[in-house]
């Protein structure tokens, strides 16, 4: 079975620091679908924050797929939050078309400390009980949520970011605890929305304070005859706590590459130069703050 999950938010909105060509249109989705699907891809991951992905998923017909979904930030004038849970999760299911999910997570932890935070776990595991959901989670930027998300609801699953840059989830032993936990490990931002894949004059000026790094990476990949994906995804394919890999894509070709790609030897070479701990960087959330 492949380590890989393929990502569905460019199928609902225009993302990613590298796509020029926006939200992947309908007969390529369809393409995408049917190629992931003779290449034994199983798990498709999608939000509901994710615009029309949940119902562009569905309405391709494509079937034998399992699919992780996130619940969107709760509404302050919440008044049944069992309801709202129930409701959101329903719709999910008939976009996708789909009786039950694979996953769903938390999309905002903050949902869990925040005042119907016992009250919104209670609701999922309700929901978990009655079959609609496999496993429950979470969907992280930090990994200081886990700690916090562990006291209040049971971890299945955990979504996170991991890369050659951010290695929050390795070095910080958090990856090592889940696995000793038995919490299903998923990791994402493997490119970090495609910004370690831009050619170096590509590269957006408001990234030039960290040029040190850009610098050393681009002679690396030279010297060393070196393909940016290759390397990227050799990082968490390395790891065996390491249960799955969400990528996305925006067209076929660049998911072909990837699943090649991803069968390739795990490469061997010394990145760590690349470790950074600056959130301004690791965390695209930040990026209109540079």
């Amino acid at each position: 079975m492949t380590k890989l999950v393929l990502g569905s938010v460019q199928f609902g909105i225009n993302y990613g620091i590298s796509n020029q060509k926006g939200k992947t249109n309908f007969s390529e989705v369809k393409e995408i679908l049917n190629f992931a699907k003779k290449s034994k891809i199983n798990l498709i991951d999608t939000a509901i924050a994710y615009g029309d992905s949940e119902e562009i998923l569905g309405k391709t017909g494509i079937n034998n797929f399992n699919f992780i979904s996130k619940l969107p930030k709760i509404p302050k004038n919440c008044r049944d939050v069992d309801y709202w849970v129930q409701d959101n999760i329903e719709a999910s299911l008939i976009k996708l078309r789909v009786q039950n999910l694979y996953g769903l997570l938390i999309h905002d932890t903050k949902d869990l400390t925040g005042t119907f935070g016992k009250k919104l776990a209670n609701s999922i595991q309700k929901i978990r009980s009655n079959g609609l959901i496999k496993k429950t989670g979470i969907s992280i930027y930090d990994t200081s949520e886990i700690e916090i998300a562990l006291k209040i609801l049971k971890l299945d699953l955990v979504q996170a970011p991991l890369n050659i840059i951010d290695r929050r989830l390795e070095i910080s032993g958090i990856l090592s605890k889940l696995k000793s936990l038995k919490v299903e490990v998923h990791t994402r931002s493997t490119f970090l929305q495609g910004l370690l894949l831009l050619p170096q004059e590509k590269i957006p000026f408001q990234f030039n304070r960290w040029s040190n790094i850009w610098d050393q990476w681009f002679l690396e990949l030279k010297k060393k005859n070196l393909d940016p994906i290759e390397v990227c995804l050799s990082y968490p394919m390395s790891l065996p706590e390491v249960d799955r890999i969400v990528i996305g894509v925006n067209n076929l070709d660049q998911l072909k590459k990837l699943i090649k790609l991803s069968k390739s030897k795990i490469l061997n070479h010394d990145f760590s130069f690349m470790i950074s701990n600056d959130n301004l960087l690791i965390n695209p959330t930040n990026w209109e703050n540079t």
